[in-house]
């Protein structure tokens, strides 16, 4: 039902793409990360609560419809839904049926918890595309639980020694979800503009999270007191000169690779995730029932592997954008400037 061109996973029966990689048609799109998301297409589909976001990431000339989780919409003879797929806010696995064969695009995906978006949704079907970001053994997340006690922590221990607690996360998602799971008794909290940009249509959808101010001027707070949420693009930018002393965190599954947090020039690495690690991975291939997994971002040869020696039909498949291991300088939504908040 679908195969791999020069725009990305495209289906011929009902003449659309699944997150193109460049201008087309017709794009259906998971999420509204830059690796999935990419402008030019003359008309979106999208899952109804991640409809805001994407246009924020797109523009107002962006042609955006939104439907909500399980309701059917056919194009050209395919029958299509969207069914949460528990990574961020509106993300959506996108499960195609046609002439008596179903496929299940995931996106990107979790299955552990998440506060700020709706839960990770097993769909049967025979053909399962799936990421593998995370798709090693190594890769095996602790409960989110004690991750925030380790924020929290962390902040407190830096409130003791006078400095501000920056973290870096992803503007959208991630950042959300550590407001969501941090004490806001603490101290008070300051965002990035693209955080703070993002949190908004957060609240808009609903989505409950602790008070946060700009961090607009170098007067703005007593930053020893603050956490300051930020996109890691921000690191070592001029921006970052307004809080004095500080320490710096990463929010990430990469800092459970040795050496990552010191690459980054980070002070402590937080590991959480937003990808479902390895365990998870296969726990969600499993629960679709499929006979034929293909595999796409970040680690697919050894998934591939593994899932060939338990029987399945396992391929890897090529794709131009290998995830938001870093946010896009170019995407609006992410800009790191000294003036840019």
């Amino acid at each position: 039902m679908l195969q791999v061109d020069a725009n990305g996973l495209y289906c011929a029966a009902g003449r659309f793409y699944i997150d193109p990689w460049g201008p087309v048609d017709r794009a259906i799109i998971t999420h509204a990360h830059a690796d999935h998301a990419r402008s030019g297409a003359k008309r979106y589909l999208t899952a109804e609560p991640g409809r805001r976001v994407l246009g924020a990431r797109l523009g107002d000339s962006a042609a955006i419809e939104g439907v909500d989780y399980g309701s059917p919409v056919w194009m050209d003879g395919v029958r299509i839904s969207l069914h949460p797929s528990g990574h961020v806010l509106g993300s959506a696995q996108v499960r195609l049926e046609h002439a008596g064969e179903v496929w299940v695009v995931s996106g990107d995906y979790k299955i552990a918890p998440d506060r700020t978006c709706a839960p990770f949704d097993p769909v049967r079907c025979d053909t399962f595309v799936t990421e593998a970001t995370f798709g090693l053994p190594i890769y095996r997340w602790r409960p989110q639980e004690e991750v925030f006690q380790q924020v929290n922590r962390w902040w407190r221990s830096n409130q003791e020694k006078g400095k501000a607690s920056v973290i870096f996360a992803y503007s959208l998602g991630k950042a959300q979800r550590v407001l969501a799971g941090v004490d806001p008794a603490t101290g008070p909290i300051y965002t990035h503009g693209a955080v703070e940009r993002m949190t908004g249509i957060y609240r808009q959808t609903g989505i409950a999270l602790p008070e946060t101010r700009l961090a607009v001027t170098a007067g703005a707070g007593d930053w020893a007191r603050s956490l300051i949420l930020a996109p890691p693009l921000a690191n070592g930018t001029p921006w970052m000169r307004r809080f004095g002393r500080r320490s710096t965190g990463f929010a990430s599954g990469w800092m459970r690779i040795r050496g990552a947090r010191r690459r980054r020039a980070i002070d402590r690495g937080f590991v959480l995730s937003d990808h479902a690690d390895w365990p998870g991975l296969l726990a969600a291939i499993e629960s679709t029932g499929a006979s034929r997994v293909w595999v796409t971002h970040g680690y697919r040869s050894p998934m591939v592997r593994w899932l060939r020696e338990k029987g399945l039909q396992a391929e890897p498949v090529e794709t131009r954008y290998e995830g938001e291991q870093d946010e896009a300088p170019g995407d609006p939504g992410v800009e790191v400037t000294e003036d840019s908040e």
